[in-house]
C-alpha cells in the first residue's frame, strides 16, 4: 500500500507541474511554425497563385 501511495502522490505532483507547462518552449515552437509557414507561402506562393487562377479561369468559361 506505501508503494501505492507513493505513486499515486508522484503522479499527482508531477501532472500538476505539467499543467504549468514550458512557456519559452510553445513560444519558440510558435515562432518556429510561423516562420516555416511564412517561407513555405514565400516559395509556392506565385506557384499556388498560378494554380488558382487557372482554376478560376476553366470555372468561369474564360
Amino acid at each position: 500500500m506505501r508503494l501505492v501511495h507513493r505513486l499515486v502522490t508522484y503522479f499527482r505532483i508531477d501532472s500538476i507541474h505539467d499543467e504549468r507547462g514550458d512557456v519559452p518552449g510553445w513560444v519558440m515552437i510558435t515562432l518556429m511554425s510561423a516562420i516555416l509557414v511564412a517561407g513555405l507561402l514565400a516559395l509556392a506562393g506565385p506557384a499556388l497563385n498560378g494554380l488558382f487562377e487557372e482554376a478560376i479561369a476553366r470555372v468561369s468559361g474564360s
